[in-house]
């Protein structure tokens, strides 16, 4: 009998697969509990050698005005590198416990009969943030206060904040050591796997489901909350894991997953082997100023890593909603703008436009919005520190970084002229580079033409027809239907040009000198940034001579790539793998020899602002494209957001009160 490719690959997993991928079996299949075997332990395995992580039930502290129970420093395993990152926190509806005090501390048993929200102490989910944009380091609260817990208790949630090590090896003060401890690729991903562990270890004493966990985050944050639900129980983590002393089986001899429930993320900034092509051809090849800009040998590498991807495309085995394969097609300058992949992109952003416009009261008040962190509750000194940058910023306010940290700029008033302003109104809106003469010099030549619009801080547009005047102010390329209320985008071009323009430098993950944050992420000990992307490797290497005589081009960068990709970390993990590890599509997709490796998580979300300039167009979409077609996987929900950028990006009401009626449907559904 015949199969597809993808049917062909998904068995093809099932066997050995060399290298990095390991022999994980996928999710198991659920059995009817009375075919399933009596478990029977391994004689090797010590009883006895997690006891040290065992929670003390008589440990709790009491928020009495909130009814809270919480546990903080709480190191979650047994040899940690530093314990200010590699501990936690959990917090606790206090209807789920039953309670004694002796003294400052209380000792808990669960109440089986509790109910809060729609959950009981047996069917609670666990929530975990990840409260970084960036990959910092998250270390784990030392401090209590309830402000923003609220809504998590109230829908009967278990709270758990975990630290984690973040991109970069650091120094842990609180130990006084002075010694270095690793950090960067993977060790972020190992060390909330860690965490998931330990819960399941003591899930007699939580007043949860610990299958049920949740993990959520924005941007690099949201990439890792993609990576942790894309690789469950994978075996590359195991050195990594087994380095720390994490939980491997529980009191009984049983084995204790890492696997999580399901995976939230906004933004999400990950898959890093191909992030510098993807951002290159969704927008770095139509761009020309900068380090795009004619005679540079950047601008060349921009367009070579557009081609790459575009061949990387055709390559990926991915999927549009006929399970027919996305492609693009190549134009005879060598470049891949148009396709089935563009097309499914476009369909996102027309579908994203149309809502906008069908449920926008107008007047409506675009702001530029641009988020570095989130700022999720638990940590109360993470908190305090990021209010003081915010009072430091709010002395120097810029249009398009809000002074206050949170993603949210205040509206301006109102211009007394809203013809003379109608320019700020298309650049409001999302218009081409500011900085682009021509571009300029054609919205001024239509701004006598356009109406209702107006600029200080923000841009005010008082109908539909207006905004989208100011959107076509330049060329037309967005296409409104009044009586049908739909939105057509010409192409991946023109949407990037006028509301997605590049802003980043080219190859802005794996910058020429090394200077991004996720050349950190994949620095070594003392060698703090090293270049990683294999893809930029290889066309340095093809291209040098071609690339030497344009401007820019430094000596030293004919062998930066090649040594730095032959480094190896130091559980001797080779810098290819280390990508790899940071890649949720190496465990999704047929084109990875991870495929079918893990266990994936069933539920997912992943909300992108199509404003967004800080990522490409394609991060979000092709982990979507590749979890629709994944066996085992229950549902994803993705919602691109029109008129949003780089923040916790929303169609309609807030994102906690939206993440969490996430989570309550994932595990109504599973009821």
């Amino acid at each position: 009998m015949g199969c597809t490719r993808r049917e062909f690959l998904a068995l093809a997993s099932m066997g050995t697969v060399a290298g990095l991928a390991g022999c994980t079996p996928s999710r198991p299949t659920q059995q009817d509990p009375a075919d399933e075997p009596a478990p029977q332990t391994d004689p090797s395995v010590d009883l006895a050698e997690f006891e040290s992580l065992a929670l003390d039930s008589s440990a709790w502290r009491y928020d009495e005005k909130n009814d809270v129970y919480y546990q903080l420093g709480l190191t979650y395993c047994k040899t940690p590198a530093t314990t200010t990152y590699e501990s936690l926190a959990i917090f606790v509806p206090g209807a789920y416990f039953t309670a004694e005090q002796n003294g400052s501390t209380y000792s808990c048993t669960v109440n089986e009969k509790a109910v809060v929200g729609g959950f009981t102490a047996a069917t609670a989910p666990i929530l975990m943030p990840v409260n970084t944009g960036t990959l910092a380091a998250q270390a784990s609260p030392t401090a209590y206060s309830y402000d923003g817990l609220a809504p998590y208790m109230q829908a009967g949630c278990v709270y758990v904040y975990a630290g984690f090590r973040g991109r970069s090896a650091g120094y842990d003060t609180a130990s006084g050591t002075g010694e270095l401890f690793p950090g960067g690729s993977p060790w972020p991903v190992v060390d909330l796997k860690a965490a998931v562990r330990y819960l399941r270890y003591n899930a007699s004493a939580l007043p949860c489901d610990t299958s049920r966990v949740f993990v959520f985050g924005f941007a690099a944050g949201g990439g890792l909350s993609a990576v942790l639900g894309a690789s469950g129980d994978a075996a590359a983590f195991e050195p990594y894991l087994s380095q720390i002393g994490a939980v491997t089986h529980d009191a009984e001899g049983e084995a204790v997953s890492d696997a999580i429930e399901g995976s939230a993320s906004w933004c999400p900034v990950t898959s890093f082997d191909m992030a510098d092509a993807a951002y290159e051809w969704s927008q770095g090849q139509y761009a020309g100023d900068g380090t795009r800009a004619e005679g540079t040998w950047t601008r060349q590498l921009s367009q070579d890593l557009a081609a790459a991807y575009g061949a990387w495309v055709n390559e990926m085995d991915l999927r549009g909603d006929d399970d027919s394969q996305l492609t693009l097609d190549e134009t005879e300058a060598g470049a891949y703008a148009m396709g089935s992949y563009a097309n499914a992109l476009l369909a996102g952003v027309d579908d994203a436009a149309t809502y906008f416009v069908q449920n926008t009261t107008f007047p409506y008040t675009y702001t530029p919005q641009h988020l570095e962190d989130p700022t999720f509750p638990g940590d109360p000194n993470l908190a305090a520190t990021r209010e003081a940058d915010a009072a430091s910023a709010a002395a120097t306010p810029t249009q398009d970084a809000p002074a206050d940290g949170t993603g949210e700029t205040a509206v301006g008033e109102t211009a007394p002229d809203a013809d003379a302003d109608a320019t700020a109104g298309a650049e409001g809106a999302g218009a081409a580079d500011p900085d682009a003469p021509a571009a300029e010099d054609a919205a001024n030549a239509a701004a006598p033409a356009l109406t209702g619009v107006a600029q200080v801080q923000s841009t005010i547009y008082d109908s539909p027809q207006n905004y989208f005047a100011a959107l076509n102010a330049d060329n037309w390329w967005i296409n409104y239907n009044h009586s049908a209320g739909s939105v057509s985008v010409s192409s991946v071009r023109d949407l990037v040009l006028h509301v997605r323009p590049a802003t980043l430098a080219v190859s802005p993950y794996d910058l020429p000198d090394r200077s991004s944050k996720t050349n950190q992420l994949f620095g070594i000990g003392e060698e703090s940034t090293l270049h990683f992307d294999a893809t930029v490797a290889g066309l340095v290497a093809a291209n040098q001579d071609a690339y030497a005589a344009l401007e820019g081009w430094e000596p030293d960068y004919e062998t930066a790539w090649e040594d730095d990709l032959e480094k190896v970390d130091t559980l001797e993990t080779s810098m290819a793998d280390r990508v790899a590890m940071m890649n949720p599509l190496f465990w999704l997709s047929g084109h990875y020899e991870g495929y079918g490796q893990a266990s994936v998580a069933p539920h997912w979300r992943v909300n992108e602002g199509l404003f967004d300039t800080d990522t490409s167009l394609c991060t979000a979409a092709n982990i979507v494209y590749a979890l629709r077609k994944y066996d085992g996987v229950t549902d994803v929900a993705h919602t691109p957001v029109w008129g949003q950028g780089h923040v916790l990006a929303e169609r309609a009401g807030s994102p906690t009160a939206n993440l969490l009626a996430w989570v309550t449907s994932c595990c109504t559904a599973a009821e």
